[in-house]
């Protein structure tokens, strides 16, 4: 399996080569030059494996440089009852994203898929743990070291950092917006205390992070000699990771290959919900891909317009749904590449237009910059938007009705997936988080604080650890080579 880059960039690449570095060279991101196809005969053999066992039938056939036994050991190593763990009392552990049907009226399903059940108790668990496996792997071969560096608006850095900390040869440098995430995911990163986990709190909006981690990652001299890669969703090998919960979720809602389904996703990034396109262009019978958004909306205006178009830092708006307070999908470029054929030299353009006039236009009215928008359907999207309003409703409702306290992303999936209900297809929400993380708007819904996981008590109350910085690329740079000693 060889890989290019969505601007354009054609040198052959495997998994391996690609798994350390992020972006492409030309700015891109990493696609493989085709979709491997899954058949019906698989999905039927895959209905009996184990999470574990599902991981490495998928992985395989995008990681073909790294021997089977070996990338049986690392799936098996990693998707284990012992780390996902933190399971409703009706939830076995060892399903590991275990399926809760909510509502089934008139032919109507609603279900909720559990991807929270790891360390940090929020999806992002799901592929960061493989991800710290796979770079521990890689760099052992070769006696190397990598220095991560990456954004967070809330979920990525915890997951990273818990999956980082203490792996030979690895340091994490992680942005995330200065007071802009919940007092318990500001907790869960900054009270880490280990010698190789780096917190830095940008003066900013989410984007302002991300953008010094493309701007980094885009000056090659740099990158190179400080050995920088990254666990953004950029990384497709996170990507990667986060397909297979697509394919557990519909293996586990069906009993047969001409059943479909649809899936709503609270998505800000568009990383989420970019590895559920990915399943559908591999051959999963997904229905629809329904991308459900807060009031950063730049996703749910696409959709329905054709548009996109970026927010600036002052328009982006901090929200009770803050992992998702995100105005400049990174990830969304793997789907525009798809949309418009492949045309890499069409998506450099495009997304250079993104950077010098804030967006572009694909709804082929006069003017625009394409007519793209017609073909939207064909690839199984749709959207809708929530509000705090909206997410607080849903809180109590789904509180009310299944006795269940669902995060404030979720809540947003679920607002929006019921707007998107087809008879005869089950939609399943991806559940984003643990209630816990965002106890704040759960007693402002409820009245009372949510539930915690043992071990989580306390955890604001823990020593803190991080620095103030601005938004400086050049005083980020600086950073890291003192950090680093290189």
């Amino acid at each position: 399996m060889q890989y290019a880059s969505t601007r354009g960039h054609t040198a052959a690449q495997n998994f391996s080569e690609i798994l350390l570095g992020g972006l492409a060279p030309d700015g891109g991101l990493y696609l493989p030059t085709n979709y491997p196809q899954v058949t019906g005969a698989e999905l039927d053999a895959w209905r009996k494996l184990s999470y574990a066992g599902l991981a490495f039938e998928v992985l395989k056939k995008f990681a073909t440089d790294i021997p089977e036994s070996d990338l049986k050991a690392l799936a098996d190593k990693t998707y284990t009852a012992n780390v996902y763990k933190n399971t409703r009392a009706d939830e076995s552990a060892e399903q590991i994203t275990p399926l809760r049907v909510l509502q089934d009226k008139a032919g109507k399903k609603l279900v909720l898929q559990a991807l929270s059940n790891g360390p940090t108790l929020a999806f992002k668990d799901m592929a960061m743990q493989l991800l710290g496996n796979l770079f521990e792997y890689t760099l052992a071969k070769t006696n190397a070291e990598l220095n991560i560096f990456g954004a967070t608006s809330g979920d990525t850095g915890s997951a990273a950092e818990y999956a980082m900390r203490g792996k030979k040869g690895i340091r994490v440098f992680m942005l995330s917006p200065h007071k802009k995430m919940s007092a318990f995911q500001t907790a869960q990163m900054f009270s880490l205390q280990d010698p190789n986990i780096f917190n830095i709190a940008v003066e900013g909006v989410f984007d302002d992070c991300q953008d010094m981690v493309k701007a980094v990652s885009n000056d090659l001299e740099f990158k190179s000699r400080h050995k920088i890669g990254t666990v953004n969703s950029i990384n497709w090998a996170r990507v990667v990771a986060q397909v297979v919960y697509y394919f557990r979720g519909y293996l586990s809602a069906t009993t047969s290959n001409e059943q479909k389904v649809s899936f709503t996703v609270p998505s800000g990034n568009f990383g989420n919900i970019c590895a559920g396109h990915i399943a559908r262009m591999m051959g999963l019978p997904i229905a629809k891909l329904v991308v459900a958004t807060n009031e950063n909306d730049v996703l749910d205006e696409f959709f329905r317009t054709g548009v996109y178009r970026v927010r600036k830092s002052a328009e982006t708006w901090h929200t009770t749904s803050p992992s998702m307070d995100i105005s400049k999908a990174s990830n969304f470029e793997r789907f525009v590449y798809d949309l418009l054929g492949g045309d890499a030299n069409r998506v450099a353009t495009l997304f250079k237009k993104v950077e010098t006039e804030g967006g572009f236009d694909l709804s082929g009215k006069p003017g625009s910059d394409g007519d793209e928008f017609s073909q939207i359907a064909r690839f199984g999207f749709e959207s809708g938007k929530s509000i705090h309003a909206d997410r607080l409703q849903t809180i109590r409702q789904v509180e009310k009705d299944f006795g269940i306290t669902v995060d404030t992303h979720t809540a947003d999936g679920i607002k929006v997936a019921l707007e998107h209900l087809e008879e005869g297809v089950p939609m399943i929400v991806l559940e984003t988080a643990l209630p816990a993380k965002f106890n704040e708007t759960i007693k402002e819904a409820l009245g009372r604080d949510a539930d915690r996981p043992a071990g989580f008590e306390n955890i604001e109350a823990l020593p803190q650890r991080f620095e103030v910085m601005t938004a400086d690329v050049l005083a980020m740079k600086d950073y890291i080579a003192k950090k680093t000693g290189l």
